[in-house]
């Protein structure tokens, strides 16, 4: 199997890391818009640099991975299903509702495979978390409650096509919230402050966000965000039922500490970022594209279902911006 991948940035670098470890992954073809970045990457993983992003395309893979900037992701796609090649995607497929909707719509024309990147649904507390739920362990459950807090803000050249905190960060609350629980979002009602450094107001986004869902089955669902978080990357999911309550994302490297004479003392190391965070996660969604490459797993997370996640951010941005409570029917869908 030979493999492109497009975007050596930071997380391209981790993707083509972990492909390049993959026993069934065959060769990698790297490109990039910076091409000696790719050049760099691929002498040190034993790869193929392309000259150029077409290269990719031309020169025959069997598949694609696509984790360039976002604003590169939706022609790659189409391109790729176009060709009848199977494409990873991080997220979002698109900046925005409508290019996204687009997107999906080629796929569909082309009956393509795309495999989405919501990395969480890999991850081993939130997987413990859904099977819980499922199970009928907790009991009916009445509250949610998750957060994602970054511990510093991003460039301002990276806000300004991000898309705002909720579409580029709470996103993944949200898909979280769905695969977690099995229920829809029917409502939401969010705000945010901006009160951090000058580039959030600038790039007409908010540094810190809260948002409360109303599922189709009543649960409740408090999200809330920052990317102002000094001590640390902290995600959390507590899941609060009849019968019990748990917390995914809760250990002895989440940076908060208690108050109480006998709580548990502070984390000695800090999660620091994403990447960190979420390694294993990262790999195992990596594995699971090669699987479905090979025709030997079903797609963990395709592009349906990276829409009604990205609806849900597109709510909470009309909410905030509106100041009104947002019903997900508001939105367009395919």
């Amino acid at each position: 199997m030979r493999i492109g991948l497009i975007g050596t940035g930071r997380i391209g670098s981790f993707h083509a890391a972990a492909l390049a470890r993959h026993p069934d992954a065959g060769s990698l073809l790297l490109a990039d818009a910076d091409p000696g970045r790719a050049a760099r990457l691929a002498d040190r993983l034993g790869a193929t640099a392309a000259p150029t992003v077409d290269q990719v395309f031309t020169w025959g893979v069997d598949a694609v991975v696509v984790a360039c900037a976002t604003e590169g992701h939706a022609d790659l796609v189409v391109r790729a299903v176009r060709g009848g090649l199977p494409v990873f995607c991080e997220k979002p497929l698109a900046p925005d509702l409508a290019r996204t909707l687009a997107v999906l719509r080629e796929v569909g024309a082309a009956r393509g495979l795309l495999q989405v990147g919501f990395m969480r649904r890999f991850d081993a507390g939130c997987r413990t978390a859904r099977e819980l739920v499922r199970s009928g362990a907790l009991g009916r459950l009445h509250t949610v409650r998750t957060m994602t807090a970054d511990p510093a803000p991003p460039p301002a050249e990276y806000l300004a096509a991000s898309g705002g905190l909720y579409r580029d960060c709470l996103v993944h609350d949200f898909d979280m919230v769905r695969w977690v629980t099995g229920h829809e979002v029917a409502e939401v009602y969010a705000t945010g402050s901006d009160g951090g450094p000058a580039r959030f107001r600038e790039a007409g986004d908010v540094d810190t966000a809260a948002a409360v869902l109303t599922l189709d089955d009543g649960t409740l669902v408090t999200s809330t965000g920052t990317r102002c978080n000094g001590a640390g990357y902290d995600v959390r999911m507590e899941l609060a039922g009849e019968l019990d309550q748990v917390s995914s994302g809760l250990d002895d490297r989440t940076p908060i500490a208690s108050t109480e004479p006998h709580g548990p003392p502070p984390a000695s190391k800090p999660w620091s970022g994403f990447l960190e965070r979420f390694a294993p996660a990262y790999e195992a969604e990596l594995a699971a594209f090669v699987r479905l490459v090979r025709g030997e797993g079903d797609n963990p997370c395709d592009g349906l279902q990276a829409l009604a996640a990205f609806r849900v951010a597109e709510a909470c941005e009309r909410s905030r911006r509106e100041r009104r409570p947002v019903r997900l029917e508001e939105l367009p869908d395919l």
